[in-house]
């Protein structure tokens, strides 16, 4: 199976299901913390609770418009390279910034990069989004 060359809406669909596992894993994470930890809700005031409930929240903050933006893009017949373009930045960016937010609550190369990485998902899909839009008619 070549990944690279999948129709647009199963790129969109394997992009979305890998963030989805993702956001999965995270949300799992955050309940082993509670557990460990004895925090019945918020964070206790512990760094660990603070550490994982920061992952999960950045990318349920961030996961779900740059996919809606995809989704977008696949429906108004972007490129392949910008879908791929996308959800790989989105992907790898989020697992950076979990693995660099899990590492330390201070700056990390991991937390940067994966920041980086996902406003440039979001840029590409935002600014493609209304490209289309408009020249699409």
């Amino acid at each position: 199976m070549d990944l690279l060359n999948l129709p647009p809406l199963n790129t969109f669909a394997l992009y979305a299901a890998v963030n989805g596992l993702i956001l999965l894993f995270l949300t799992i994470m955050v309940v082993r913390q509670r557990v460990l930890t004895r925090t019945d809700i918020g964070d206790g005031g512990k760094d660990a609770m603070i550490q994982v409930q920061r992952a999960h929240g950045n990318a349920a903050e961030y996961v779900p418009i740059v996919l809606i933006l995809l989704y977008l893009l696949v429906q108004l017949g972007a490129p392949m390279w910008m879908l791929h373009a996308v959800g790989g930045l989105l992907t790898v960016g989020r697992i950076l910034h979990a693995v660099g937010l899990y590492g330390t609550t201070g700056r990390s190369a991991g937390r940067f990069i994966g920041t980086n990485l996902t406003w440039l998902a979001l840029l590409i899909a935002a600014v493609g989004s209304i490209y289309y839009a408009v020249t699409t008619v």
